[in-house]
């Protein structure tokens, strides 16, 4: 682009905003003004839509610090900066954004410079260029844009505020009104002060100050110059403005988009299903546990996939169809006895696999009942003991203990 746009923020929303068009091949001012407040840089939108943005901020925001760092690489020194600038700030580190430049070392031992500014101040400088639709990817302190010349400082009165650079990594802005105050702090060093405009607050009679006169600039344009020479931009880290896409690659990002949105919703279309069939699959497989502890109440630990060889153990323990004795086949012999003598009622049975004996708590509503089922396994050629009887009110409770007289006779 051949024109650039500059615009000097201000620290707070009501403070007055200058701004400046400038063409970088002429080294000519095409336009300039002030706005009243920040919300008047709507004004500058279409400005700002064909030419390059660039803007300056106030250096009474940002900390510059030069450091001598004791570090290998430039990470390992950029996480110790803050906890060495700890004692020196106002505030938290963590409420503090540190921006690093590319400086090169020309006096002592610095090897780290730095530009420290809140957090908060830096949001809301980007929050008025977003508010007005203004893109910009360079913000620099404005002392930063100030000429540069060995052994002087540059001085120049931008509205209310001097704007003075000490060096490369060095400089203030602040109030016009302190120029006195801070001007008997610096006659000990007796620096030669360069200044390109008039402005009040200088007063040769009563200062001891060295001070040369420069041909008057507007401050902006001043700024404008030397902005190109200063690589430093404040708009990194966190605060980088990203590169716009063209049309075309918006485009595709959009269709992208939606692919992925809709992959995205049949993979949770498929983990939900797959979530409710492991769901009822865990439903399913906690009722046949609770069954299996029903039937078997004295197991202790019971897992869905043992619960086949469990019981397979189980009918090996009590007999299988498959053989010609063991408690299945027994009970099968039971159920003649059963049905000749419906009024006797099992109530539990019990079957000693290595005795090959069942033994059954049973009752009835007469004594005879007893003894038309005794005499009705007997005639199945099963041994039966008969235990003790006890009347229970209008029940008769009683006891057998049965076993197959064949087996005795095979062995």
């Amino acid at each position: 682009m051949t024109e650039t746009l500059f615009i000097r923020l201000g620290s707070q929303a009501d403070d007055v905003i200058h701004w400046l068009v400038w063409a970088n091949a002429e080294q000519e001012i095409i336009a300039s003004g002030e706005l009243p407040n920040a919300s008047g840089l709507s004004q500058l939108t279409e400005k700002a839509q064909t030419r390059k943005v660039i803007t300056f901020v106030p250096s009474c925001d940002v900390l510059l610090k030069s450091l001598n760092v004791p570090a290998k690489s430039q990470k390992a020194m950029r996480m110790a900066v803050p906890f060495m600038l700890e004692d020196d700030l106002a505030q938290e580190v963590e409420q503090l954004f540190f921006a690093y430049s590319e400086l090169k070392p020309q006096f002592g031992d610095e090897n780290c410079f730095v530009a420290v500014v809140e957090q908060a101040q830096m949001q809301q400088w980007q929050l008025w260029l977003a508010n007005a639709d203004i893109a910009c990817k360079t913000m620099i302190p404005d002392v930063l844009a100030m000429p540069t010349v060995e052994q002087t400082w540059q001085a120049i009165q931008l509205g209310e505020q001097i704007l003075l650079r000490q060096g490369s990594w060095q400089g203030a802005t602040f109030d016009a009104n302190l120029w006195p105050i801070l001007s008997q702090t610096w006659q000990e060093q007796d620096p030669v002060i360069h200044v390109y405009s008039d402005f009040s607050a200088i007063d040769d009679a009563d200062s001891e100050l060295n001070i040369e006169n420069q041909a008057a600039e507007l401050p902006l344009a001043l700024l404008a110059q030397h902005a190109s020479k200063q690589k430093f931009n404040l708009l990194q880290g966190e605060f980088q403005v990203k590169t716009q896409r063209s049309p075309v690659v918006k485009t595709w990002a959009w269709a992208a988009g939606l692919l992925v949105c809709a992959l995205l919703l049949n993979v949770v279309f498929k983990s939900v299903t797959l979530m409710k069939i492991n769901n009822e699959q865990a439903k399913v497989e906690q009722e046949i546990i609770e069954v299996y502890k029903k039937a078997f109440p004295k197991t202790k630990r019971v897992r869905v996939t043992t619960i086949r060889s469990q019981l397979k153990r189980k009918l090996a323990e009590v007999g299988s169809s498959t053989n010609d004795k063991g408690f299945l086949v027994m009970l099968d012999k039971l159920v003649p006895a059963f049905q000749q003598v419906p009024q006797l009622k099992p109530e539990t049975l019990k079957f000693d696999s290595k005795r090959q004996e069942l033994r059954m708590q049973a009752t009835a509503s007469d004594y005879q009942h007893f003894e038309k089922f005794k005499n009705a396994l007997e005639a199945k050629q099963l041994t039966v003991s008969q235990g003790a009887q006890n009347n229970q009110g209008d029940k008769i409770s009683g006891s057998f203990s049965i076993s197959d007289k064949s087996k005795g006779d095979r062995s």
